[in-house]
């Protein structure tokens, strides 16, 4: 049974719950809250259409997910002030969530990846997951449905997710900077190693032909041209002018003041210790590493990225 998310009615001010525990979970560190529906998830039936977008913890999911969702839908119905929130039109697969108070009176009273997808009557289905390849249900591999996977490269990946563990109560207390970054490396973090996520995700890409692998790193130099790409990929062709006002809505910025994106509407986030979407940039790992830290993650880097045809960029 999860816990909800408290309030104090007199202050109006959200009490959190306890942080989850860290447990083995066939093999990858997860918390109740991406298991407790887990033969929900197994058994998820998947769609032809359906498009999958899959990524490591902050590694530029809902980013993506907002591009697609523009793509197939338009503008006009991000800029829709009765819009649903992007994580109600693009539900996180594995969540299992209960908040005593709603966020809104149309906002689901349990949100459930799977249950908010069957509710979805719109075609193309955009699914969002952080799980790891081996955990994804097998009618996604049965109905040959396309899954966009982002990349990021590990040092920013480890400010990023540390920044947003400090905010999100789905997760334990990421404690100090020094042991948070060697349990980085360990994979003792929810959703597991980042090495395993990135590489298994490539690995499947050799073999199943409607895997797109996008690097946030080549996004951020020019989000023009990975755009381009993967409209190739979900065989798009947007106007002119219909790229352009993509375009705009998706820079950081614009995504950041964008309510019905940047998930400021959630309850269960400390917004006091960090925004959902920080900085948005490459190298920002360099304001928090030490030279013998960068030095560490290098060599570690080196012994466990033995596939020479993946490759990552920690600046541009």
């Amino acid at each position: 049974m999860l816990t909800p998310v408290h309030y104090n009615t007199k202050s109006n001010q959200m009490s959190l719950p306890p942080r989850p525990q860290l447990f083995d979970f066939h093999g990858v560190p997860m918390t109740r809250y991406f298991t407790d529906n887990w033969e929900n998830v197994q058994n998820f039936q998947a769609k032809p259409d359906d498009i999958l977008i899959a990524t490591y913890p902050k590694a530029g999911n809902t980013w993506v997910s907002h591009m697609v969702d523009l793509l197939h839908f338009g503008t006009e119905s991000s800029k829709n002030q009765t819009s649903p929130l992007i994580y109600h039109k693009i539900p996180l697969l594995e969540l299992n969530f209960t908040p005593i108070q709603p966020e809104s009176p149309n906002a689901p009273s349990v949100f459930k990846g799977t249950e908010m997808l069957e509710k979805i009557t719109t075609s193309p289905r955009i699914i969002k997951t952080h799980l790891p390849l081996k955990f994804l249900p097998k009618s996604i591999w049965e109905q040959n449905c396309r899954i966009i996977y982002v990349a990021r490269n590990i040092k920013d990946s480890v400010v990023s997710l540390f920044h947003f563990e400090r905010m999100t109560f789905m997760h334990p207390e990421p404690g100090e900077w020094t042991s948070y970054l060697q349990r980085f490396l360990e994979g003792n973090i929810v959703f597991g190693s980042w090495y395993d996520h990135v590489n298994n995700y490539w690995e499947k890409k050799q073999t199943y032909s409607n895997i797109h692998y996008m690097f946030y790193e080549d996004m951020i130099e020019d989000t023009g041209r990975e755009f381009d790409k993967l409209c190739s990929f979900l065989g798009l062709s947007p106007s002119a002018e219909e790229k352009k006002d993509i375009l705009s809505c998706v820079m950081f910025e614009n995504m950041k003041k964008n309510n019905k994106v940047n998930y400021s509407a959630v309850k269960g986030m400390d917004y006091k210790m960090s925004s959902f979407m920080r900085k948005g940039k490459v190298g920002d790992w360099i304001n928090y590493f030490t030279v013998a830290q960068s030095k560490e993650y290098d060599e570690d880097y080196k012994k466990k990225m033995k596939n020479p045809t993946l490759t990552f960029r920690t600046e541009i």
